[in-house]
């Protein structure tokens, strides 16, 4: 199946439907709105469903709220709250539980610096129960956090200095944060996707590292991305269809020109829209005007949302005040 860029589950799904109107065999979907948020669990059952999918076979939890864009205090709160439940779930009852929490991506790059900036904000502990010389607490997990960067800047693939950590720290889990793309402009910072398969480092941009997953490092692994970037190629193809759309109304049904709109293929018009773009260079990724706002938010969020999953005596109120 031709796909547009997405790294959210739940587009690759629509798109399969968007096709073949019906469901991807092997899939499970469950769906609910809280207040203005809409939770969306997509499961990945076989190799059939992972094969049509190209996604591994696990569960994935989109949070979606359009809202998430502005600076509401009660909104944060909320999607906190509703990220935490969602993560508590995949994490499982835990006694004791050692995490290690990834932040990808590279500061100085503000739609790819939602991980460090979590990881800024995450309830780190472990050093206290070094110092203390502590096994256990009934109000705290033993949490380590790292930006490990970028190879670019570092040299080192991030999966090599991760197993590396994992190796020597021993954690129950790894908790990655990244950037993801979205083929929809409006789900650009305003999605939460989670999911229990792990994450290829730099899959928002399209540049694929090797992969943070149980298979490399040993330990299950948690995903949290936001698409903070659309594919300009991808935008564009979404325009046309828009344009499309509004002209064949005009159009008298049955002549030439609006068979011509109906029979243009997804794939026929986004090549056709790469090869116009391919001499300008201008196959780029685009982010809205306001990242930088948007993305300070968002790692409260799920840095939150984090804080009050991992540890089991924390809630709202102590993570606000630890924040600020």
């Amino acid at each position: 199946m031709f796909q547009l860029k997405t790294d959210l589950a739940l587009e690759t799904r629509e798109l399969y439907q968007e096709e073949k109107q019906q469901e991807i065999p092997g899939v499970a979907v469950d769906q609910e709105t809280v207040k203005d948020v809409t939770i969306t669990r997509v499961e990945i059952m076989n190799e059939e469903a992972q094969k049509i999918m190209g996604k591994a076979i696990g569960q994935y939890i989109t949070i979606e709220c359009k809202a998430l864009r502005r600076t509401d205090a009660n909104l944060k709160d909320e999607v906190s709250q509703i990220l935490a439940k969602e993560l508590k779930k995949i994490v499982g009852e835990r006694r004791n539980l050692k995490a290690l929490v990834v932040g990808l991506g590279n500061w100085n790059v503000t739609p790819d610096a939602l991980g460090p900036k979590v990881v800024s904000k995450v309830f780190v502990t472990r050093h206290l129960f070094q110092f203390y010389k502590k096994e256990s607490d009934e109000g705290l997990a033993q949490i380590s956090a790292i930006s490990p960067g970028v190879m670019g800047t570092t040299g080192v693939e991030t999966s090599e200095i991760i197993m590396g950590i994992v190796e020597r720290t021993k954690p129950d889990i790894v908790i990655a944060i990244d950037a993801l793309a979205s083929r929809k402009m409006e789900r650009v910072n305003t999605t939460i996707q989670i999911s229990n398969t792990g994450i290829n480092p730099g899959s928002g941009i399209g540049n694929k590292r090797k992969a943070l997953n149980q298979e490399n490092l040993g330990v299950p692994v948690i995903a949290i991305g936001v698409p903070t970037v659309v594919d300009a190629a991808t935008l564009t193809s979404d325009t046309i269809h828009l344009v499309m759309e509004a002209f064949s109304r005009q159009a008298q049904k049955g002549s030439q020109f609006y068979n011509m709109l109906k029979e243009l293929q997804e794939e026929e018009k986004y090549s056709l829209i790469k090869e116009v773009l391919e001499p300008y260079n201008a196959n780029v990724m685009v982010t809205p005007k306001d990242v930088d706002d948007v993305i300070a938010n968002l790692s409260q969020i799920i840095s939150n949302g984090i804080n009050i999953a991992l540890h089991p005596g924390i809630d709202l109120k102590d993570v606000n005040r630890y924040i600020h």
